[in-house]
């Protein structure tokens, strides 16, 4: 069979609010897989303070603002594209080719239990603004037959970043993969950045640069039961969270807790490894895994939190024998994005690209609604 090759945007919007991540990618298939792969570019694109303020508070507004929300923000990404590609290198725009745009959208609700979820970013505006073909939509043929809509990840895990037992992405939301013999199975650990960053933010920081300021303080022995003793973390999977859940049921109760600020931090950093870790473990016994050793792919703007990654080694050292990999700082930030250029690909090749084994769906799927 012939290589064929694509080159494709990506296009992630996370819990985190930070920016549109796009990134520009170079896919060859063969046989049903990846041959190779390329990132030719990435950059995160700020979102403006409105539409970081639009974005936190449309879960609430009515339906005919998410609508038009819907909308608008398809033609804003559009905005941010066309930046993007007017701010390429010129060695890229020598001899320049783009098959599709892959966008994820906005997560606003994901409720798998009630069969929907609901990501904005209106791909008929972006392909409008871009002129370009748009793949979007990829969570909701999962839902409707029984899945969880997510985690995407384990994707460009088999396909793109072969070769170990876990892989981490600390994003707004932590969620782990395992190739089991395989098979990829996934699921959502809890809150992550969303958490820490947004207790960040009462000392006046977009974040806890290196996990400095949690280092310094103190675990809050209650609170950190406290939010243990969420059903979430007990559940078995596949499971998933959604922002809302995190903001309702994890980042409230730290926001909410009299502590001084670096105590909150260093509470919900051993939280999150201890949630980790436990989660792995749960894995290795469902599974029956039985390696001596074992090696997780980290990835994800968490990673750069120092504090948070020597906690979760320390925490895994007492458990099992697990070596930590972190690659090259542009994978770490842009592997969603990566990701969703790689799920287009498998849309236009129809191979599936929601999991079965990972959603709970009752069977494999090809995601993503096409705008010409």
């Amino acid at each position: 069979m012939a290589e064929k090759t694509y080159h494709v945007l990506g296009l992630m919007s996370g819990s985190s609010l930070d920016g549109l991540d796009i990134s520009f990618c170079k896919y060859a298939v063969k046989s049903n897989a990846i041959a190779h792969w390329e990132l030719l570019h990435a950059d995160t694109l700020s979102f403006s303070e409105m539409w970081q303020s639009r974005l936190v508070h449309l879960p609430n507004q009515s339906a005919l603002v998410y609508a038009k929300t819907h909308t608008y923000f398809g033609h804003y990404m559009g905005e941010l594209v066309n930046q993007f590609l007017e701010n390429l290198p010129s060695s890229l725009k020598q001899n320049f080719r783009l098959d599709f745009i892959a966008s994820h959208g906005h997560t606003i609700f994901h409720y798998p239990d009630k069969r929907m979820t609901a990501q904005i970013g209106d791909g008929a505006a972006l392909a409008a603004v871009t002129g370009y073909s748009v793949i979007a939509d990829f969570r909701t043929q999962d839902i409707a037959i029984g899945g969880e809509g997510t985690p995407l990840a384990p994707a460009a895990d088999k396909y793109l970043f072969e070769g170990y037992d876990f892989y981490l992405n600390l994003g707004g939301i932590a969620n782990i993969s395992c190739n089991v013999n395989g098979k990829m199975i996934a699921f959502d650990i809890g809150g992550a950045n969303q958490v820490l960053n947004g207790l960040a933010h009462l000392v006046n920081q977009e974040y806890d640069d290196e996990g400095k300021l949690a280092a310094q303080g103190e675990i809050v022995n209650e609170l950190l039961q406290e939010v243990n003793l969420n059903p979430y973390f007990s559940k078995k999977y596949p499971k998933s969270l959604d922002n809302q859940w995190v903001v309702n049921h994890l980042l409230k109760k730290y926001l909410e807790h009299p502590a001084p600020v670096k105590n909150r931090l260093r509470t919900a950093v051993e939280q999150l490894a201890q949630q980790t870790v436990n989660s792995v473990l749960q894995v290795i016994d469902n599974e029956g895994l039985t390696n001596k050793k074992y090696k997780m792919f980290a990835t994800g703007g968490g990673v750069f939190n120092t504090f948070l990654m020597q906690r979760m080694q320390a925490l895994f050292l007492e458990k099992i024998d697990l070596e930590m990999v972190i690659p090259k700082q542009e994978i770490i930030q842009f592997k969603e994005a990566i990701l969703m250029g790689l799920l287009g690909v498998l849309r236009m090749e129809n191979i599936p690209n929601c999991m079965a084994s990972v959603t709970g769906a009752k069977r494999d799927t090809i995601g993503g609604a096409i705008y010409k």
